[in-house]
């Protein structure tokens, strides 16, 4: 029970494959109290099925690129639960147009829209969410390798999680005088929605599983065990790191 007694919200859960709901499950395994951010009235239903009355989550909906969804959700974890221990920011996206291809022709404003997304977000969760933070508390956020490696089919991504990491060590310094540790976990290729709608992932995803170290993938438990590690007093000593969870494939 690694997080008894402890509050957080998660952002990122779409649906029962998604890496944030690992992230949860773990949470409220080892004892905690979990709010869950979703994104909007399209996963209201698919949030709430996975939730099934389960009195240890809550749900808000909350788009992260919206001041005015985060000021609302600050308002109700406030009123719900006073104070928080963790945040979970596990938010990313690119227009399809912008993936598959060559990175030199990204348009303006797809850049401007993944990194928005999947950066700034965690920027603004931080900053919104700092007031409700105790000492002690932890943040994390999910990145991937193709941020200090070209994965060609990876594309702007790659640059969007370079600066989610980048931002992740900015904020391990700010906050840092408050005990609030910030962390990112980097998985390696996970069967999500959002990862299937890359062209070339399953590609991909099958080379790696037979290169890497350990010979298979990586499951969505295995990264929701590893943040729950993140979340917890064990790690209370690490602050502004990259920790891998792909079967040691960044070694080679």
């Amino acid at each position: 029970m690694l997080l008894s007694g402890k509050k957080g919200v998660v952002f990122g859960v779409a649906n029962k494959y998604s890496i944030a709901w690992a992230v949860c499950q773990s949470a409220v395994e080892n004892g905690a109290q979990v709010a869950i951010g979703y994104q909007d009235e399209r996963m209201n239903d698919s949030v709430l099925k996975l939730i099934d009355g389960d009195e240890r989550f809550m749900a808000y909906q909350c788009d992260l690129n919206k001041e005015d969804d985060i000021v609302a959700l600050c308002r109700a974890l406030q009123s719900d639960y006073g104070t928080i221990d963790f945040l979970v920011h596990s938010v990313a996206y690119a227009q399809r147009d912008d993936l598959g291809g060559r990175f030199v022709d990204c348009s303006r404003e797809g850049f401007k829209i993944a990194l928005e997304t999947s950066c700034y977000t965690l920027v603004a969760a931080c900053r919104a969410l700092e007031p409700l933070m105790n000492e002690g508390g932890s943040i994390v956020t999910m990145t991937y390798l193709g941020s200090e490696r070209v994965v060609p089919i990876y594309g702007i991504m790659g640059i969007a999680k370079a600066a989610l990491e980048s931002a992740t060590r900015y904020l391990a310094y700010d906050l840092g005088p408050k005990n609030i540790r910030v962390n990112a976990l980097s998985p390696g290729p996970i069967g999500t929605v959002a990862a299937r709608s890359i062209p070339g992932f399953s590609n991909m995803a099958s080379e790696m599983k037979g290169t890497q170290p350990l010979k298979r993938e990586v499951a969505q438990t295995e990264v929701g065990d590893a943040t729950l590690f993140l979340l917890s007093e064990l790690s209370r000593g690490i602050t502004g790191e990259v920790i891998f969870v792909d079967g040691g494939f960044h070694l080679l």
